[in-house]
């Protein structure tokens, strides 16, 4: 399984300062609960992989517009 492959999963994400100064995401999906910290470094880092695969995923998007 990858990161393309569809799940029938649903889950909730939260993101927050703790009060250690790190950044959590809590994941909860069920019965399964899973908080992840991070340094605020580290934490940038993420969002900017997250915003680039966002932009690349806007540009696939639009080119599959294109096609029709």
């Amino acid at each position: 399984m990858g990161i393309d492959t569809e799940r029938d999963i649903e889950a909730n994400l939260q993101i927050g300062p703790t009060d250690q100064g790190m950044v959590r995401l809590f994941i909860d999906a069920g019965s399964i609960e899973i908080p992840m910290d991070f340094e605020p470094d580290e934490a940038l880092e993420i969002a900017e992989e997250i915003k680039a695969a966002a932009d690349a995923a806007r540009k696939t998007g639009a080119r599959k517009g294109k096609r029709r």
